[in-house]
């Protein structure tokens, strides 16, 4: 069975349908390619009912899960607890586990961590939700304010940096009332923005090393990965905002970013697949912003366009995905 959003089971009749376009993409290309590959799959939606999901596990049986969820109820936050209970049906499932969803899910408990165990990672502050906010870090301006636990760049803008305290107070306030979340805040890293998707449990695979290209820009624009550079295909191509594999880099440095990528992997309990956000400076130093565990899996996208680069056609890309999930067993069941 696949499960995702009720909102995202794909149509049965898609022939009209601008696939690069609707919301149900990922959905599609999961599912299509699955029932291409030879498998019976049962797209399930799910909204807020766990009763849905036990009772098809009763009565069909599944192999495993192909998990699509990223919300339960409304929250992102809930997504842990749906992975939790596919453990305690005994169902395997496709993708990150409950204790790495959860710290990846609060970027300032997994800066802690990685800052821990010796990873670079920009200097931060956290404003909890309903706090007071009083600027007193010895980290400079300008700084990027950010939602401390929502993903795909939600609440992120050019208005995000910000050069003094009065512009801070601002915007975290935005955030905080917008986006309804706490607030992390970050020294700004100028540089190049990299990304490198990792496959696997124990074992991993590093994919390619790839860029952001953000150098056309207006100019008075700075290269963040906001959401219009995201999912706005129209400034997209406005902009001619693209990504592919990095170029330039020693191949000592490359694989430095690999390995760096497959470490935070591990330290922060990860399995399945996921991808590795960071910045390199102009004197090649590498931070990293944040892991995305379950990162986007539609065809076209950077993790699968990134394993193609590595041989890994997006039909064997979705087969090795479910492969890695047959063979994950939590910890009490090893």
């Amino acid at each position: 069975m696949a499960l995702m959003h009720q909102d995202l089971v794909p149509p049965e009749d898609v022939e009209h349908a601008d696939l690069a376009e609707v919301e149900w993409k990922t959905e599609f290309d999961v599912v299509s390619t699955l029932r291409d590959l030879g498998h019976e799959v049962m797209a399930v939606g799910v909204r807020d009912d766990l009763s849905v999901i036990d009772n098809l596990v009763t009565d069909w049986k599944p192999h495993i899960a192909f998990n699509l969820l990223e919300e339960f109820n409304g929250n992102p936050e809930f997504d842990q607890n749906v992975v939790s209970y596919l453990e305690l049906l005994g169902v395997p499932y496709t993708g990150c586990n409950p204790k790495g969803l959860v710290l990846t899910r609060d970027k300032g408990w997994s800066k802690k961590i990685m800052a821990y165990h010796g990873i670079r990672c920009p200097e931060f502050v956290v404003y909890p939700l309903g706090r007071g906010i009083k600027w007193a870090e010895d980290f400079p301006f300008p700084v990027i304010v950010k939602s401390i636990s929502e993903e795909a760049s939600l609440g992120i803008s050019q208005a995000s940096i910000v050069h003094d305290e009065e512009k801070l107070k601002e915007r975290v306030e935005f955030v905080h009332q917008s986006v309804g979340t706490s607030v992390i805040v970050e020294r700004y890293i100028e540089g190049r923005e990299l990304y490198v998707g990792v496959l696997g449990n124990r074992r991993l695979q590093a994919l390619p090393v790839w860029e952001l290209h953000l150098k056309n820009l207006p100019p008075d624009a700075l290269p963040i990965a906001t959401a219009r550079v995201k999912w706005s295909t129209k400034y997209q191509k406005k902009y001619g905002i693209q990504s592919g594999e990095v170029e330039g880099l020693h191949p000592k440095l490359v694989r430095h970013i690999q390995q760096t990528a497959k470490r935070v992997f591990h330290i922060l309990g990860l399995n399945g697949y996921a991808r590795m956000d960071f910045r390199l400076d102009p004197k090649e130093h590498l931070y990293i912003l944040e892991a995305n565990p379950n990162a986007q899996l539609a065809y076209g996208e950077d993790l699968a366009e990134s394993a193609e680069r590595a041989g890994i056609s997006y039909e064997a890309l979705i087969q090795r995905i479910l492969n890695i999930g047959l063979s994950w067993k939590p910890e009490s069941q090893r």
